[in-house]
């Protein structure tokens, strides 16, 4: 007869508060630096700008507070309204480089000969500097040996000066930011290319879909994540353009190149005398245009996806 082992509570090893947790936060350790970096450079200094709008002040001595005074100059600034102009140009003119790199990026996508020449000489643009940019159109627009007035010469059109008439300026600067602007969206439009499942648009075929059906009914509702990306960025380098205009016409001539976020470089640091205050209502203007644009596709992406 075989006697029973006396029976033992089980006491399980206790684990540490780190074990029990672990899969929980170590995603925040990894996104933490990210996170301080983004309050840092980017949430601190927007609180800021909303602060120091709000003063009179140089960058240098003692700041003075003037209640909303910055903001009511900005109503009666005619300056101000001719960059507001400019930008609201700007928007609508840029966003030509969406559509323009969807059709790039559906000829690059094609198997022919010589494609990846041609995904080369498209993607060029897109590696290269602003400033470079701003160099080659200020030359191609030079009414002196400019490549543009060469060829409307053959035609017997006398020479335009593009970046010196007011008239034309803003144009002829908006064209030149299209050239790197469409690269990148030709870059957005590939690689939602390459995810468009090809169950679906071979059904489409069976179903006698073709040409600009395919494109609407079957490609284009698959390249929704793509085309969101390139509205976001699309708009917000129009509204941040400022590097073409210092570098092909420092704003001129007469100021009518000028965009809000130039003139708040000229006001805040330059030849108006240091305004910061002033400087900081109209980058707080900017940015709340941003903003309306940004929160309205952020709704619209957040409702269709509920929608699902």
């Amino acid at each position: 007869m075989t006697t029973a082992l006396p029976q033992t509570e089980y006491d399980p090893p206790k684990s540490s508060w780190w074990r029990r947790n672990q899969i929980g936060i170590s995603p925040w350790l990894f996104l933490a630096p990210g996170i301080l970096f983004f309050a840092f450079y980017v949430i601190f200094p927007i609180f800021q700008s909303f602060n120091v709008s709000f003063y009179d002040w140089d960058g240098l001595g003692d700041a003075e507070f003037v209640g909303v005074e910055n903001y009511q100059e900005l109503y009666w600034d005619d300056a101000f309204y001719t960059s507001l102009w400019n930008n609201l140009l700007w928007l609508v003119l840029y966003l030509l480089a969406i559509p323009g790199g969807l059709f790039i990026a559906l000829f690059l996508n094609q198997t022919v000969t010589g494609i990846r020449l041609y995904k080369s000489l498209f993607f060029f643009p897109f590696v290269i500097s602003q400033v470079v940019v701003g160099l080659v159109f200020t030359w191609f627009y030079d009414p002196t040996f400019g490549l543009l007035n060469s060829i409307i010469g053959t035609f017997g059109m006398g020479p335009i000066n593009v970046l010196g008439d007011e008239n034309y300026v803003t144009y002829g600067i908006i064209l030149a930011g299209l050239w790197p602007q469409t690269a990148y969206c030709m870059i957005l439009y590939l690689t939602g290319l390459n995810a468009v499942d090809p169950e679906q648009v071979e059904a489409a075929r069976l179903d006698g879909a073709k040409g600009a059906r395919m494109l609407w009914y079957v490609i284009l509702p698959q390249l929704k994540p793509a085309t969101f990306i390139a509205f976001v960025v699309t708009i917000i380098g129009a509204l941040r353009s400022f590097d073409l205009i210092s570098i092909m016409t420092n704003g001129g001539p007469f100021g009518e190149s000028r965009v809000l976020s130039f003139y708040m470089f000229e006001v805040a640091l330059s030849e108006y005398g240091f305004r910061m205050g002033y400087g900081a209502a109209i980058a707080v203007v900017l940015f709340l245009i941003m903003l309306i644009f940004i929160a309205y596709f952020l709704w619209s992406m957040y409702q269709e996806e509920r929608t699902r």
